[in-house]
């Protein structure tokens, strides 16, 4: 079990000989084999001079080892995507890559390229949440256009397989607006002639007659339009058929409401439920993230232990544990 150092307790150099440089470990003829010890004095003076050792100092030094970095490890050239649809940003990476080195200050090429790997994990990172946000609005988008383009054919023959195709339109927004233009135009006829047209009665007819021209055509019956009528009685009777297709036409219109407010909420409840990914989709892009979290967890955990002893601390040795199991 290891103790914790204090001045009056001397570090075994064998708590140290996975971290610490042969050079860092005194020897002396007075000393235990395996268990050489160094005093307080000579610690303290180890960190003194590794403190002194920190990288370069000058505006210059440090923008040359900021590109020596970006060089040697290639980063810009092999992280950034630059196809012909996608491109990613060359100068956000190497923008990434100057603040690592500014907060992380590497020196030596094993912490710089350590810096490589915290900033190229990062940026893959990033570019797996762009993944996961590109994936979900396709989902709610590819959604919301399929609901609203549907195949006219197919909508007409299921209209018309109902039975009554009024009462199934009557039930969609679609079919609402459908039967709330062409009444309009059939009260338009009606405003043109004083009378319900057999022209008018046609506009609304599926190859044959349906629940909304029987009503017109009893309204027809019920207003007849006299051989010899003068101005007044055409004026009446065509106030009669108009007062009465406006009455239907309310009625319509509040379906066509009903039906809207009810489609957007489900429209609404539909994007909602597309915000999730598909189940293999989103294991695809969870497992890749947790792969890239493992990696940059451990260059900066790597990254802490090496400018940790550069500075003269204490660093043991990393423990590994393997668990097996036995059927």
């Amino acid at each position: 079990m290891n103790t914790i150092p204090t001045p009056s307790t001397p570090i075994p150099t064998a708590d140290l000989a996975a971290d610490t440089p042969a050079a860092d470990v005194p020897s002396g003829d007075d000393s235990p084999v395996g268990l050489q010890t160094i005093s307080p004095a000579q610690l303290a003076a180890n960190r003194c001079n590794a403190k002194q050792s920190t990288g370069p100092k000058t505006r210059v030094g440090k923008a040359r080892a900021k590109r020596n970095a970006i060089k040697h490890g290639l980063l810009a050239r092999t992280v950034v995507i630059r196809g012909h649809q996608l491109k990613e940003s060359n100068y956000e990476f190497r923008a990434l890559c100057r603040a690592l080195y500014a907060d992380l200050n590497p020196v030596g090429q094993l912490e710089e390229m350590l810096v490589g790997q915290i900033g190229t994990a990062t940026w893959r990172l990033h570019r797996a949440r762009t993944a996961e946000s590109g994936e979900i609005a396709l989902s709610v988008d590819q959604g919301h256009w399929e609901r609203r383009h549907v195949n006219a054919q197919m909508q007409w023959t299921l209209w018309r397989a109902a039975g009554d195709p009024i009462s199934a339109m009557q039930a969609s927004l679609c079919g609402s607006s459908i039967l709330v233009k062409w009444l309009h135009k059939v009260r338009a006829q009606v405003e043109q002639a004083g009378e319900l047209t057999d022209d008018a009665l046609k506009i609304l007819y599926f190859g044959e007659p349906n629940s909304l021209t029987q009503e017109l055509e009893t309204l027809r019956r019920q207003n007849p339009l006299p051989a010899e009528a003068d101005a007044g009685q055409r004026a009446e009777v065509k106030a009669r058929l108009l007062q009465e297709i406006d009455k239907k036409l309310r009625q319509l219109e509040r379906s066509q409401e009903n039906c809207r407010q009810h489609e957007e909420s489900e429209e609404q409840a539909n994007q909602a439920a597309a915000v999730l990914p598909d189940e293999a989709t989103l294991n695809k892009i969870l497992r890749y993230e947790t792969a890239l979290e493992r990696q940059l967890y451990q260059a900066m955990h790597q990254l802490e232990r090496l400018q940790r002893r550069r500075e003269g601390e204490n660093i043991p040795a990393p423990m590994t544990l393997d668990v097996s199991a036995k059927d």
